[in-house]
Protein backbone atom coordinates (compact mmCIF):
# COMPACT_ATOMS: atom_id res chain seq x y z
CA UNK A 1 0.00 0.00 0.00
CA UNK A 2 0.97 3.49 -0.91
CA UNK A 3 1.41 6.66 1.66
CA UNK A 4 -1.72 7.31 0.63
CA UNK A 5 -3.33 4.34 1.12
CA UNK A 6 -4.89 4.25 -2.27
CA UNK A 7 -4.63 1.02 -4.75
CA UNK A 8 -3.84 0.82 -8.22
CA UNK A 9 -7.49 -0.07 -8.33
CA UNK A 10 -8.32 3.44 -6.70
CA UNK A 11 -6.00 5.57 -8.64
CA UNK A 12 -7.59 4.05 -12.12
CA UNK A 13 -10.75 4.70 -10.83
CA UNK A 14 -9.84 8.41 -10.17
CA UNK A 15 -8.27 8.46 -13.37
CA UNK A 16 -11.65 7.67 -15.43
CA UNK A 17 -13.77 9.52 -13.04
CA UNK A 18 -12.54 12.78 -13.69
CA UNK A 19 -12.52 15.16 -16.54
CA UNK A 20 -10.88 18.21 -14.91
CA UNK A 21 -7.88 19.30 -12.73
CA UNK A 22 -7.11 22.72 -10.76
CA UNK A 23 -3.39 22.84 -11.14
CA UNK A 24 -1.92 24.89 -8.22
CA UNK A 25 1.05 26.50 -8.22
CA UNK A 26 1.08 26.00 -12.51
CA UNK A 27 4.26 27.91 -14.58
CA UNK A 28 4.46 28.85 -18.32
CA UNK A 29 8.06 27.84 -18.45
CA UNK A 30 8.16 24.23 -20.30
CA UNK A 31 10.83 22.60 -18.15
CA UNK A 32 8.63 23.08 -15.03
CA UNK A 33 6.47 19.80 -14.03
CA UNK A 34 3.51 21.89 -13.72
CA UNK A 35 3.57 23.26 -16.96
CA UNK A 36 4.45 19.47 -18.97
CA UNK A 37 1.87 17.57 -16.82
CA UNK A 38 -0.82 20.26 -17.39
CA UNK A 39 0.37 19.78 -21.61
CA UNK A 40 0.27 15.47 -20.46
CA UNK A 41 -3.24 16.03 -18.95
CA UNK A 42 -4.69 17.88 -21.95
CA UNK A 43 -3.28 15.81 -24.23
CA UNK A 44 -4.59 12.70 -22.31
CA UNK A 45 -8.50 14.01 -22.64
CA UNK A 46 -8.59 16.12 -19.28
CA UNK A 47 -9.65 19.69 -19.03
CA UNK A 48 -7.03 22.05 -16.87
CA UNK A 49 -6.98 25.18 -15.11
CA UNK A 50 -3.91 26.70 -13.73
CA UNK A 51 -4.04 28.11 -10.81
CA UNK A 52 -1.15 30.99 -9.95
CA UNK A 53 -1.49 34.20 -8.28
CA UNK A 54 1.63 35.85 -9.76
CA UNK A 55 0.74 35.26 -13.18
CA UNK A 56 -3.32 35.38 -13.17
CA UNK A 57 -4.90 36.82 -16.75
CA UNK A 58 -1.89 35.33 -19.06
CA UNK A 59 -2.54 31.84 -19.83
CA UNK A 60 -0.74 28.67 -19.89
CA UNK A 61 -1.50 26.19 -22.84
CA UNK A 62 -4.15 28.64 -24.19
CA UNK A 63 -5.95 28.58 -20.53
CA UNK A 64 -6.39 31.16 -18.72
CA UNK A 65 -4.58 31.58 -15.02
CA UNK A 66 -6.49 31.70 -11.85
CA UNK A 67 -5.57 33.76 -9.18
CA UNK A 68 -7.03 31.21 -6.79
CA UNK A 69 -8.91 28.25 -6.55
CA UNK A 70 -11.85 30.03 -5.98
CA UNK A 71 -11.61 32.00 -9.44
CA UNK A 72 -11.79 28.99 -11.35
CA UNK A 73 -15.49 27.82 -12.64
CA UNK A 74 -16.99 24.82 -11.96
CA UNK A 75 -16.42 21.64 -12.09
CA UNK A 76 -13.53 20.84 -10.80
CA UNK A 77 -12.69 17.18 -9.95
CA UNK A 78 -8.91 17.51 -8.57
CA UNK A 79 -7.26 20.14 -6.57
CA UNK A 80 -3.73 18.96 -8.47
CA UNK A 81 -1.20 20.50 -6.00
CA UNK A 82 2.63 21.42 -7.49
CA UNK A 83 3.83 23.66 -4.37
CA UNK A 84 6.06 22.37 -1.51
CA UNK A 85 4.60 20.53 1.20
CA UNK A 86 4.44 23.27 3.71
CA UNK A 87 1.88 25.16 1.47
CA UNK A 88 -0.59 22.54 1.72
CA UNK A 89 -2.42 23.44 4.78
CA UNK A 90 -2.90 26.64 3.35
CA UNK A 91 -4.27 24.85 0.00
CA UNK A 92 -6.71 22.40 1.72
CA UNK A 93 -8.13 24.88 3.54
CA UNK A 94 -8.96 27.30 0.30
CA UNK A 95 -10.00 23.96 -1.23
CA UNK A 96 -12.23 23.11 1.31
CA UNK A 97 -13.81 26.69 1.46
CA UNK A 98 -14.35 26.71 -2.28
CA UNK A 99 -15.71 22.75 -2.35
CA UNK A 100 -19.13 23.51 -2.89
CA UNK A 101 -18.84 25.96 -5.31
CA UNK A 102 -16.08 23.74 -7.24
CA UNK A 103 -17.54 20.48 -6.63
CA UNK A 104 -13.75 19.19 -6.08
CA UNK A 105 -13.48 16.13 -4.63
CA UNK A 106 -10.08 15.37 -5.00
CA UNK A 107 -6.80 16.77 -3.57
CA UNK A 108 -3.95 14.82 -5.43
CA UNK A 109 -0.05 16.14 -4.25
CA UNK A 110 2.38 15.81 -6.98
CA UNK A 111 5.45 13.53 -5.89
CA UNK A 112 7.52 14.67 -2.80
CA UNK A 113 4.62 17.00 -1.51
CA UNK A 114 3.64 14.70 1.71
CA UNK A 115 2.18 16.64 4.37
CA UNK A 116 -0.20 14.26 6.84
CA UNK A 117 -2.10 17.20 8.87
CA UNK A 118 -3.60 18.72 5.71
CA UNK A 119 -4.15 15.57 4.07
CA UNK A 120 -6.21 14.82 7.11
CA UNK A 121 -7.77 17.57 7.23
CA UNK A 122 -8.60 17.44 3.60
CA UNK A 123 -10.12 13.62 4.01
CA UNK A 124 -12.03 15.59 7.00
CA UNK A 125 -13.89 17.20 4.76
CA UNK A 126 -14.69 14.51 2.58
CA UNK A 127 -12.35 14.73 -0.07
CA UNK A 128 -10.13 11.69 -1.61
CA UNK A 129 -6.35 12.32 -1.03
CA UNK A 130 -3.68 11.08 -3.13
CA UNK A 131 -0.36 11.59 -1.54
CA UNK A 132 3.34 11.89 -3.50
CA UNK A 133 1.98 10.41 -6.75
CA UNK A 134 2.16 11.98 -10.32
CA UNK A 135 -0.70 11.71 -12.84
CA UNK A 136 1.10 11.79 -15.80
CA UNK A 137 3.18 8.28 -14.00
CA UNK A 138 -0.01 7.02 -13.13
CA UNK A 139 -1.59 7.23 -16.40
CA UNK A 140 1.31 5.85 -17.62
CA UNK A 141 1.27 3.18 -15.19
CA UNK A 142 -2.06 1.88 -14.98
CA UNK A 143 -4.17 3.02 -18.27
CA UNK A 144 -1.79 1.94 -20.96
CA UNK A 145 -1.17 -1.69 -19.54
Amino acid sequence: MSIDGLSDHDIRDILKRVKTFAVIGASPKPERPSNYVSRFLMDEGYAVRPVNPGIAGQSIHDEPVYAALADVPAPIDVVDVFRTSDALPEIVEEAIAAKEKTGASIIWMQLGVINEEAAATARAAGFTVVMDRCPKIEIARLMRS
